[in-house]
């Protein structure tokens, strides 16, 4: 019979191993005690810095400098099951694994959010992207290859890290100018908005920034069907686009697992209550990260702020109180104008976000940060 409480975490990412690492830091005499259990089911072996993987396309950053054995990750005293989970039940609070089935008193959710390569019909056989690995590292000697032509950027909307498309542009433009062959490439960024971007003031800093780099743009451009042989684009607004490469952005979904689950909505986004963050449907059900379904941007710094409020939710119940409405939407978010320069911008439910000129200094911020995210998924930053 357990004795102890235990808080389920489903995912291993960014949001499920801040929340595991802050929750033993903060209990550590429960867990040693053995009154509390925190365990993390992953599916991989691997934790990977997921922004990296543009870098990686850029030929700026190596595989294995961007990720970490998951073991590694996580602060003792937290149990880590390596098994996939095929369902949960949260009426009967259990999580069900390929090989195993688990009880808990609570339950995080952080499933994250995945690309959809099939999603367009002619995406697999005639795009590139960077939203994983491999995809980063086949983009990789494809961009290494490419001299002369138009690169074509398509994007599938919603997706994760929503600044990265803008900063591939800008750091490729400027990539070019170094190898010289600028003047050779015609470079196309489209957007299925009325906007370049889905924040305003994002949409007006790009609008300007592209201007002065002379990279062409296109808004209300929706994908319908990509002919991967004659390399066309074609639109549901009736158009076509040709290209001789063309990197796109797939939209991404809720993980499978929710929506085999009977959990989340048609895409896979959990219902999320967005000041306590938990789950509507069940009071003992948290969800983070990327998996939510509120309207704020699907980056890594939205669950390292959302990690906190859930973490702080969960000691409130574990000790028997009401959780508290602590989490305001806060998102922060740094972003390449280039190879030497940054801005960043900070927004919330309230404010939006005022991007500034990029500079040096921020740049070098971002380089820092990119080498602090281990130390921030242990709960030190």
């Amino acid at each position: 019979m357990r004795l102890a409480q235990r808080v389920a975490i489903v995912g291993a990412g960014t949001g499920g191993t801040m929340v595991a690492n802050r929750l033993a830091r903060r209990m550590a005499k429960d867990l040693n005690s053995g009154s509390l259990e925190v365990m993390v089911f992953s599916d991989t072996s691997s934790h990977f810095y997921q922004p990296g993987f543009l870098y990686v396309a850029l030929g700026l950053k190596e595989p294995d400098e961007i990720k970490r054995p998951v073991t590694q990750s996580f602060l003792p005293g937290v149990r880590v099951v390596f098994d996939a989970v095929t369902g949960i039940d949260v009426k009967r609070s259990m999580v069900h694994t390929a090989h195993d089935n688990f009880s808990y008193d609570y339950l995080v959710l952080a499933t994250g959010s995945h690309p959809d390569m099939e999603a367009l019909p002619g995406f697999s056989q005639g795009a590139y992207s960077f939203y994983t690995l491999p995809e980063a590292i086949r983009l990789r000697q494809a961009l290494l290859q490419f001299q002369k032509g138009k690169l074509l950027m398509i994007v599938g909307v919603p997706h994760k890290c929503p600044v990265a498309p803008l900063e591939f542009m800008l750091m490729f433009e400027q990539q070019l100018r170094q190898r010289g062959y600028r003047e050779t490439v015609q470079l196309q960024y489209t957007y299925p908005l009325g906007r370049l971007h889905s924040l305003e003031a994002m949409a007006g800093w790009a609008e300007s920034v592209f201007a002065e780099r002379n990279i062409e743009s296109e808004v209300f451009f929706n994908p319908e069907t990509i002919d991967a042989e004659n390399r066309i684009v074609y639109t549901l607004e009736g158009e076509e686009a040709s290209y001789d490469l063309l990197v796109g952005i797939p939209p991404h979904r809720g993980a499978p697992l929710i929506r085999q689950s009977g959990l989340g909505d048609s895409d896979g986004w959990l219902p999320t209550d967005r000041f306590t963050l938990r789950y509507k449907g069940a009071d003992n059900v948290y969800v983070l990260g990327d998996a939510t379904d509120l309207p704020i941007s699907k980056a890594g710094s939205t669950a390292h702020y959302q990690s906190d409020v859930v973490v702080r939710n969960l000691m409130l119940q574990l000790s028997g109180q009401a959780p508290m409405p602590l989490y305001d939407g806060k998102v922060f978010c740094f972003v390449e104008g280039g190879l030497t320069q940054a801005t960043h911008i900070t927004f919330d439910y309230h404010h939006p976000p005022v991007p500034s000129s990029p500079t040096e200094m921020v740049h070098w911020f971002k380089e820092a940060f990119n080498q602090l995210y281990w130390s921030s998924l242990r709960g030190l930053i």
